[in-house]
């Protein structure tokens, strides 16, 4: 949603899928805006009805809109790291 930061977080309230991957991200530098889905009502209709998704946390590039997904997904994270090692 926001393209000052490298991900978007779409998390949910006491989902440790959603800690996991924040901490991940905050571990290796990777900045990225969490979004409450039980707050904010467009963006569980966009993770939902747009991206076909489930489950949390859905995670969003920023800069690649195409690449996103969702539950804790430990290759995906450290390619997102690789992906900041390299730029």
């Amino acid at each position: 949603m926001t393209a000052s930061t490298d991900y978007t977080v779409y998390t949910k309230p006491q989902c440790s899928q959603c800690d996991k991957t924040k901490e991940y991200f905050d571990s290796k530098g990777i900045t990225y805006t969490a979004v409450d889905i039980t707050e904010v009502p467009a963006a569980l209709a966009y993770i939902t009805e747009e991206l076909g998704y489930t489950q949390a946390p859905v995670v969003v590039n920023n800069s690649d809109d195409q690449d996103h997904w969702a539950g804790l997904r430990r290759d995906k994270l450290v390619q997102a790291h690789m992906n900041r090692v390299r730029a």
